[in-house]
């Protein structure tokens, strides 16, 4: 069992929360509660905890600093912030916990729940990665996506309406060619968000501005999309297209495919071909 700890000064919130993983994750997550930061140490220390949900504003210790200690002792375990747009300012301060993301209250389930799948995935990453089932290295510094500008005398004026929308669809068109040219890589939010030089918490405010979802949950779902229309093509394995859309481990696969369809890949083959 992974440990997984929720922490969230509303009791209320975290009650919610935790029936949500324990009704979905409850058979592969010890999941374990604390209303503030002291008992996330407390807490951490005491368990084995590979994947932490933190609520940033909490009394005492808040969210960011017990991260930061936390992070001081395990640099590989999983932190994702729970955090609202107007306390990104604060997030700011959290860049070097390396957070795997920052969930927008009121947070999606579907979101939340295809996040935590990514963070298992990657707790249960072996060290050393198979051969024959590896999804190709990420994208090389030549691929990142450059800064944005405006040139030219129709360049709106900054502070206006039209700047922050142009500069909103400029981002939005960078990003999505960036997935497009990359969904078949281990690409990660904080790649994104270094190639196009920002930290990680602005990068995910601008991120949901642009799409109204987290990256994982909007790479997710273009991966499946493209697996979808790959199974068109029935003399093609599935475990083939699982590893040609970025996924080198076909049960995580199988798993991120019905949480985004309701059905197993081999389910979701039979009935297109049935239509």
């Amino acid at each position: 069992m992974i440990g997984l700890l929720i922490a969230d000064d509303e009791m209320l919130e975290r009650k919610v929360l935790y029936k949500t993983l324990h009704k979905n994750l409850g058979d592969r997550c010890a999941i374990y509660e604390a209303e503030n930061g002291r008992q996330v140490l407390e807490l951490f220390e005491a368990n084995d905890i590979r994947i932490l949900i933190l609520d940033i504003e909490m009394p005492g210790i808040n969210g960011i600093e017990a991260a930061e200690r936390i992070r001081q002792k395990d640099k590989d375990c999983c932190i994702i912030f729970l955090t609202a747009f107007d306390e990104f300012a604060y997030a700011r301060k959290a860049i070097t916990v390396r957070a795997m993301d920052y969930l927008l209250k009121p947070y999606d389930e579907t979101e939340l729940l295809l996040l935590l799948e990514e963070a298992i995935r990657q707790t249960e990453k072996p060290a050393a990665p198979e051969v024959l089932e590896a999804v190709p290295e990420k994208p090389t510094a030549s691929a990142a996506v450059g800064g944005i500008s405006f040139r030219g005398a129709d360049m709106p004026q900054e502070g206006s309406e039209d700047f922050e929308n142009s500069r909103l669809w400029k981002v939005r068109d960078m990003i999505d060619r960036y997935v497009r040219e990359n969904y078949m890589y281990d690409i990660s939010m904080q790649d994104l968000a270094r190639a196009m030089n920002y930290s990680e918490a602005y990068f995910c405010k601008l991120f949901k501005q642009c799409f109204g979802k987290n990256f994982t949950s909007f790479l997710t779902e273009y991966r499946v999309g493209m697996a979808k229309s790959m199974m068109e093509q029935p003399t093609v394995n599935i475990k083939e297209i699982g590893k040609a859309v970025g996924y080198g481990d076909p049960n995580y696969f199988a798993k991120v495919f019905r949480r985004v369809t309701g059905r197993s890949p081999s389910d979701y083959r039979t009935e297109l071909f049935r239509q």
